[in-house]
């Protein structure tokens, strides 16, 4: 049972109640739960106990009892990292750790904590409110008296011990460093961070629209102090510089929650820190802000809304894959259909929907995921991206028997996606049998608004997207040019660009004949069952949204 259900079935939420909750989850996009307290459906501790129920967890009030002191001792030296968290200790039973969250999908934080305080670490659920009057509570027992609590950003509160390098002031310049550099990145809508080192000097850059920024350059001895700061934040060994390291970081930025995943990878000059910044609030967008043509957009409603098959987004990484899946999804979600994913990581949480988390640590993969949850009865089923043959397997036969299966492969382009399947082993006919439509995806930059100017293009450059100057006739072409708005870069935002493919019958004969990708490729455009990126791409210069160089640059092959 969800959330929902389990407050309907104790008598504590009505069908009304509930709808508003819904409507005010989706105009605020905070989480189901979120919506409930603020709308008054229901108490808060009352709403927590249903969502830890709803998870398999236990539940926990920390306003109903006192953090037991051998709780305190063990996390004093790390309490910083439990503050950034939003984790509160509290129980030691049995060697276990017992950590209370105020999200059931932020159990990852137990692997993080469990390497800190070297003990198995169980996570339950707590009320937001309690949690943070008791994260106070323990901050002030744990000797933090007088502490500020966690700055935007980072959280500037006591630092831990055993942390690389001298006290408190001397770590202060590099704490206000990571804190701005979270904000300074989410300002300039920045997907991730690297941290990058060379021999005299560290690099800072900002993933910007899909192109890397760099924003600073620091001197060679901030790296060491820097790169420590961040593993703690992480829950990484600060200790261990030879092994590649990958962790997760929660930071709040002007009031926003931002999930960092963190990836440390040892180079010549020391260790490089890429951070992937998910800022829910921001990055989850409905079907129609994707940027589909209209004619597209009709075609991919209609596909998302059969009954079984596979439908397939592909892409390199990067391309918005998951943007698209979590749209189709949240178009979907209703009350009557079930739907369940397998991710790697969960993203961003949508109210309503079961969301699986892969754990390779545990043994943990896709396809256990996916073979358990189809004893579930979905509807639905999202696995994050077909990897291995196992997987592709156990997709097909859930697609054949009746569910609508959504996926991501790693291929340049729509045609590709079948060959691929079939190379990972699936047999032609079960290919042929179980895709419904697959969507190649690029994300192009859209031109600024403020200074982007009008010119008449040479014959060679619009043939170079297909176009001729008869096409062009009576439309306005833009090119970029930079100004202090898009930071000279003359361009602002991105939408994607998209290659739709749908299964037909001779599509499928050609399939189960194994033919080679390219005569797939000619097929479906010849037979108008496919567009291709370069026609919408195309498409969106004439309509004055993009360069026919941002074109070129995300869909010809170097």
């Amino acid at each position: 049972m969800d959330i929902e259900e389990i407050l309907k079935s104790s008598g504590h939420l009505d069908e009304s109640a509930a709808r508003e909750a819904r409507r005010l989850a989706r105009q605020k996009r905070i989480r189901f739960e979120e919506a409930l307290v603020e709308s008054g459906a229901a108490p808060e501790a009352v709403v927590y106990k249903a969502a830890a129920k709803a998870a398999g967890l236990p539940f926990v009030d920390p306003s109903k009892g006192r953090i037991p002191s051998d709780v305190v001792e063990l996390v004093r030296p790390h309490l910083q990292v439990f503050r950034e968290h939003r984790a509160l200790p509290v129980l030691l039973k049995e060697g276990r750790l017992y950590v209370a969250v105020d999200d059931p999908v932020r159990t990852f934080v137990a692997d993080d904590l469990g390497f800190l305080v070297g003990r198995e670490v169980v996570c339950a659920v707590a009320p937001p409110r309690a949690l943070d009057r008791a994260m106070e509570e323990l901050a002030r027992r744990a000797g933090g008296e007088g502490s500020p609590p966690p700055a935007e950003g980072s959280g500037g509160g006591p630092r831990p011990r055993g942390a690389a390098g001298g006290g408190e002031d001397e770590d202060a310049p590099i704490i206000r460093l990571v804190e701005s550099s979270f904000r300074e990145a989410l300002q300039m809508r920045a997907s991730d961070i690297h941290v990058e080192p060379f021999e005299d000097r560290v690099r800072i850059r900002y993933r910007v629209d899909g192109v890397l920024r760099t924003v600073a350059d620091h001197p060679a001895h901030l790296h060491g102090p820097l790169v420590s700061r961040l593993k703690i934040m992480a829950g990484l060994d600060i200790a261990e510089k030879r092994k590649p390291q990958d962790g997760r970081i929660l930071v709040h930025v002007d009031g926003r929650p931002i999930d960092v995943r963190t990836s440390v990878l040892p180079t010549n000059h020391g260790e490089t820190v890429v951070m992937r910044l998910l800022d829910r609030e921001a990055n989850l967008l409905s079907l129609e802000a994707l940027g589909f043509h209209p004619d597209d957009y009709a075609w991919f409603r209609r596909i998302i809304k059969r009954p079984h098959g596979i439908f397939l987004v592909t892409g390199p990484t990067g391309s918005g894959k998951t943007t698209t899946l979590y749209a189709a999804l949240s178009e979907l979600n209703r009350p009557d259909v079930k739907i369940i994913t397998a991710e790697d990581p969960v993203e961003y949480h949508i109210a309503g929907i079961n969301q699986c988390q892969v754990r390779h640590n545990i043994g943990l993969t896709f396809a256990k995921i996916l073979r358990s949850m189809l004893r579930q009865a979905p509807n639905i089923i999202l696995v994050g991206e077909i990897r291995d043959r196992e997987t592709a397997e156990i997709a097909v036969q859930a697609a054949l028997t009746g569910h609508l299966v959504f996926s991501t492969l790693h291929t340049n382009d729509a045609p590709s996606a079948l060959t691929r399947l079939i190379d990972m082993g699936i047999k032609p006919f079960l290919v042929a049998a179980s895709v419904q439509a697959v969507m190649a995806q690029r994300l192009v930059r859209t031109l600024c608004p403020r200074c982007k100017e009008a010119y008449e293009p040479a014959p060679s450059e619009l043939e170079s997207i297909g176009l001729t100057p008869a096409d062009a006739e009576g439309k306005t072409l833009y090119r970029p040019v930079g100004c202090p708005a898009c930071e000279g870069t003359g361009y602002k935002g991105r939408k994607g660009i998209f290659e739709l493919m749908e299964m037909d019958g001779s599509l499928r004969d050609m399939v189960f004949r194994k033919e080679p990708t390219h005569k797939l490729a000619r097929y479906a455009v010849s037979s108008g069952g496919m567009n291709t990126l370069l026609e919408d791409g195309a498409r969106k210069v004439l309509a004055g949204e993009t360069s026919i160089a941002e074109v070129l640059r995300v869909t010809v092959q170097a």
